[in-house]
């Protein structure tokens, strides 16, 4: 995992980069803000959907919820950024159209849609 720091608009912003998946479970996503938090002083992070659990995008699962739940409670924003039109099921698509419509977390196209959102949205 690689950790990159950078200011947007007055805003640290954390970009994740790596090929491992690093949020399998509640406790890795747990993991990853404290070390985010701890590298970068940073509560917004950037992370690429191919470092998630394939099972997070699976709503039976209610990974998604339980994992997205800390991110508010601990008042990380993030940005999950992919290509996320392999996933056809209607309430993951009204999942993430809700979640794009809050203020929190976003699921985005690109990483620059994603700093662009996170540093704007104050």
């Amino acid at each position: 995992m690689n950790i990159s720091r950078l200011k947007a608009d007055g805003v640290n912003i954390a970009v994740i980069s790596g090929n491992e998946i690093l949020i399998k479970d509640v406790q890795s996503a747990l993991d990853l803000m404290a070390t985010v938090r701890y590298e970068t002083d940073s509560d917004r992070i950037v992370i690429p959907k191919s470092m998630l659990s394939e099972s997070f995008f699976d709503l039976k699962t209610r990974l998604a919820g339980e994992i997205l739940q800390k991110f508010i409670n601990y008042r990380v924003k993030v940005a999950i950024v992919g290509d996320f039109s392999v996933y056809t099921s209607r309430s993951f698509q009204s999942f993430m159209y809700e979640c794009n419509a809050g203020n929190d977390i976003f699921f985005l196209p690109t990483e620059q849609q994603a700093i662009d959102k996170l540093s704007t949205d104050k």
